[in-house]
């Protein structure tokens, strides 16, 4: 029997590296194209994995990797764009013109399945130019209509080894005696990235989940503050967290704008006004979401023996599952 072949834009990342594992496991021909191949390095010891370099964002480019795809999973986003009306340029290329694009080339190649990734709280009114463009990219998306069986995926923030949520505030908590925290009371609903890698497992091989748009999060709604703190006792470290108000966080998100890749923006706490919650379910397809603290002790804090303890628990758990 064939095996079933899916391309992945956006497999070279965080996200779409466990994905590739994911669909491999499951027996997938999985084909990555990157700009730059060293950049997918690590996909390649994947048994069935091929990386490949290639523009994603050239439309003749599209139709040849598809060629005979059975799915397409959409993983591309940025965090960060030039401003615009509604949504920058940046955003609008990864996040709009791509998934247009990525629809047409499904339909001049016969690809009969798409899984795109959006994001929880994308929408055409919410007061991010990030969430406006992921609207739109959706939209994009819906509007192949039955020709297409898509499905979109909005995960909250994803957690797991590798991830740039929890280790960005690891690194920062290592580093200072006092964090100012910027929205320290958004709220978050974190998401285990083998979870979301699961669903999108999933999704390709239901037939029912085509057409459905599914909201993708953990099990425990957490404040910033609240997961800033989990951090710092992870590592044991006694941090003084200083929350700002948001003139105040507005001007250092401005100045942080500045560096080559900063490491956070005004859109991005335009995007913590509103709650990064599920509004029902956390996953669906009956799947149970892994609690947070199950995985992070695990790559947070591995050299330290508090994160030996928390490793034994975490595996003591398991077993009981």
């Amino acid at each position: 029997m064939n095996k079933k072949r899916v391309v992945l834009t956006g497999g070279s990342g965080f996200i779409g590296s466990t994905v590739a594992n994911r669909l491999c496991e499951a027996g997938w021909e999985v084909l990555v194209p990157t700009r730059h191949a060293s950049r997918a390095a690590h996909v390649l010891p994947l048994p069935t994995a091929e990386v490949v370099e290639a523009d994603i964002h050239d439309p003749q480019t599209l139709r040849r990797l598809f060629a005979g795809a059975d799915a397409v999973v959409n993983l591309v986003g940025v965090l960060h764009s030039r401003p615009g009306t509604p949504y920058g340029p940046d955003f609008a290329r990864a996040h709009v013109e791509l998934p247009q694009k990525i629809v047409a080339a499904c339909g001049e190649a016969g690809v009969a399945r798409l899984v795109h990734i959006s994001a929880l709280g994308a929408d055409a009114n919410g007061p991010s130019e990030y969430q406006r463009s992921k609207a739109a990219g959706e939209a994009a998306v819906r509007a192949a209509g039955a020709a297409l069986a898509w499905t979109i995926l909005r995960p909250s923030v994803v957690f797991g080894r590798g991830d740039s949520f929890l280790n960005l505030f690891a690194g920062l908590a290592r580093l200072f005696p006092a964090l100012p925290l910027a929205g320290a009371g958004a709220r978050f609903q974190p998401v285990f990235v083998e979870d979301v890698a699961e669903v999108v497992a999933r999704s390709l091989e239901t037939p029912a989940a085509a057409g459905q748009t599914w909201e993708l999060a953990g099990p425990t709604v957490y404040t910033l503050r609240q997961l800033v703190e989990y951090v710092c006792e992870l590592l044991g470290k006694r941090r003084l967290i200083v929350p700002l108000p948001e003139g105040v966080a507005m001007l250092q998100a401005r100045l942080m704008e500045l560096a080559p890749q900063p490491l956070m923006s005004r859109d991005n706490l335009r995007s913590m006004r509103a709650d990064n919650v599920a509004s029902g379910t956390p996953l669906p397809l009956g799947l149970v979401p892994t609690a947070l603290e199950t995985v992070a002790p695990g790559y947070i804090a591995n050299a330290t023996t508090r994160a030996q303890f928390y490793a034994s628990r975490t595996r003591a758990r398991r077993g009981h599952g």
